[in-house]
């Protein structure tokens, strides 16, 4: 509703939109010029800020209709393994359950689109009336498992058709090491060369080779997956937290045998989502169970269910070197990215164009455990890999790390290499030049070491100087400079709740994210021991700055996550005078 206070009148949204569609459209609108919004570049408070904190029902998990049913799933304890049989004598008896049946949750001959990404397709479905009866059926329930056989899919990905092969065999963390080890080893698909790399480094006055990787992680969202569906004959109701409806709709509708315009999707709040709810499986498996069971149905992933379920970000291993002449000048750089089941490489990205060669090759290792975005998906590990190794390819050359960074984009500007670099080298020194005004780079701490990054991912530039103590052999963040350039900043007050949100996020995964396998068993499956960042670990302060240079607003989501990193990474070298090279960051760890 519109309503107009001076003269106390009000305009249902319909009537206007049926007299706007009466008008002609115009050929060119005059958009407003930055000097005239009085909206945006101000702070708006959350709509939602005293619901979220009084507990108002708000989430997925807080949908509740009359003559609801419970419904969770059981999927096999490995990945490469897939349900023979279920035995569900005990289960099936227990107070409240109403029926245990297998689904499938994507038909076999269904061209699957890039969300509709799902490691076991064949679950087991539990119904009851209530959470508690359907958790101890769930423990009841026995089910027998036996190895896949290895496939290929066609898939879509947004109208390009590609494959997708799924191997079989139970799959160990200490394998996949060895593996990706042996595939850098041999090189990769050569996705950009600038000059003669390989005469440089035979020339190099100095030369530095290092090896950087990185685990699984799980998403981990505070919410654990849930959906309401209420299927009907003639249309369907869909109520919980998604990121991406509009791709997952169609599949949906396809599923159940219905046309698109009588499903309808409500989004409740995420409830954490970081990539992993834009792959919405459990929408459609709650859908498929009220369809059979004629009721509406609240599907509840347990948090051992989504911990143990996929979807993770890939596991990575890159390979970086660089050579340097007489003059400490960085005449070469080779990278060498590639991972489980896939590369993390931007071949375009800084420092390509800002070294005359350069090369930059990647590979993949085929894997049946099933991965997807993750917060600035690959990026998230490739600024890791980047950026610690340029702090120390700058200390090989005597050099401070941020005037080493300045003086490479210096050469991008003023004569830059290839024509397909894919950042402007501009507004990341102007970024870099503000970090060092805004940390005070100059004027070295006597009591905190700190360690910098930066990085460009999603159109956006983010630079961090990052202090910390290690107290007691545990690393204390006290505190990070953040220098964001992601252009018109929209609302100022969440733009930095989100910068921080990132910050901390990567702190969290930098120390304690890791996922292994044993036999294709996820090694964690509760927070008992998978570890989050706690409240007192995140950083005692953070500083947000955004650069005002009038540009069109991109992402900020993703941008602050990839370099809190490395930004970690060569504090702590400034802290213990040691490298470190394994993800997450251990002190007593031997990958140093």
């Amino acid at each position: 509703m519109l309503y107009h206070e001076p003269s106390n009148r009000s305009l249902g949204y319909g009537e206007v939109a049926s007299m706007a569609a009466g008008l002609s459209v115009p050929e060119e609108v005059a958009l407003k010029e930055k000097e005239e919004f009085t909206i945006i570049g101000t702070s708006r408070k959350n709509v939602d800020g005293l619901k979220i904190v009084t507990g108002e029902p708000l989430f997925g998990m807080d949908t509740y209709r009359e003559g609801m049913l419970i419904a969770m799933i059981v999927h096999p304890p490995a990945f490469g393994l897939k349900i023979r049989s279920i035995d569900d004598s005990a289960a099936k008896n227990m107070p409240g359950i109403r029926d245990i049946f297998k689904i499938k949750v994507y038909n076999e001959d269904y061209v699957k689109t890039f969300f509709d990404t799902r490691t076991f397709n064949e679950v087991v479905v539990i119904v009851g009336g209530s959470t508690w009866e359907v958790m101890q059926a769930k423990k009841a329930l026995k089910i027998n498992c036996e190895p896949i056989q290895g496939k290929t899919e066609k898939r879509d990905r947004f109208g390009t058709a590609w494959e997708q092969h799924t191997p079989s065999g139970l799959e160990n963390t200490s394998d996949h090491y060895a593996r990706m080890e042996q595939m850098a080893n041999k090189g990769g698909a050569v996705m950009r060369k600038d000059g003669d790399p390989e005469k440089a480094f035979l020339n190099a006055e100095k030369t530095i080779e290092r090896t950087y990787t990185a685990p699984f992680l799980a998403h981990n969202c505070m919410e654990p997956m849930n959906f309401f569906a209420d299927v009907k004959e003639d249309k369907a109701e869909l109520i919980g937290p998604l990121q991406k409806p509009e791709f997952t709709e169609q599949t949906l509708a396809a599923r159940l045998g219905m046309p698109l315009e009588n499903i309808d999707i409500k989004m409740t709040r995420l409830g954490g989502g970081y990539g992993r709810r834009s792959y919405a499986h459990w929408m459609v498996e709650a859908a498929l169970i009220s369809q059979r069971m004629k009721a509406p149905v609240k599907l509840i992933y347990t948090r051992e269910d989504d911990m143990t379920d996929g979807i993770y970000r890939p596991s990575y291993l890159v390979k970086l070197k660089a050579a340097l002449d007489a003059n400490n000048k960085l005449i070469a750089y080779h990278v060498n990215a590639g991972g489980i089941p896939e590369s993390p490489l931007w071949e375009n990205r800084f420092p390509a164009g800002t070294v005359e060669n350069y090369l930059a090759e990647e590979w993949t290792i085929d894997s049946n455990i099933t991965v997807g975005s993750f917060r600035a998906p690959s990026s998230n590990f490739m600024a890791c890999a980047e950026q610690s190794f340029l702090d120390e390819v700058a200390e090989l050359a005597g050099k401070d790390p941020m005037d080493f960074r300045l003086e490479l984009l210096g050469r991008a500007i003023s004569d830059p290499v290839g024509e397909e670099n894919d950042y402007d080298p501009v507004r990341y020194a102007e970024v870099l030049k503000t970090l060092k005004e805004k940390s005070n780079w100059a004027e070295k701490s006597s009591d905190l070491s700190r360690g910098m990054a930066a990085y460009f991912c999603h159109n956006s530039y983010a630079a961090m100087v990052l202090y910390m103590k290690v107290k007691d052999n545990i690393p204390v963040v006290e505190k990070v400079t953040c220098v964001l350039d992601c252009g018109i900043v929209i609302n100022p007050d969440s733009a930095r709740n989100m910068a921080e949100g990132g910050i901390v996020d990567g702190v969290g995964n930098a120390f304690f994210g890791e996922m292994t396998f044993d036999d294709g068993v996820p090694s964690k499956s509760n927070f008992d021991t998978y570890r989050m960042i706690r409240m007192s670990e995140a950083p005692k302060e953070i500083e947000v700055h955004f650069m005002d240079n009038g540009i069109d607003p991109t992402g900020l989501g993703e941008p602050t996550f990839p370099p809190v990193f490395p930004a970690v990474a060569n504090s702590l070298y400034q802290a213990t005078g040691q490298r470190f090279y394994k993800l997450p960051f251990t002190l007593d760890s031997e990958d140093v």
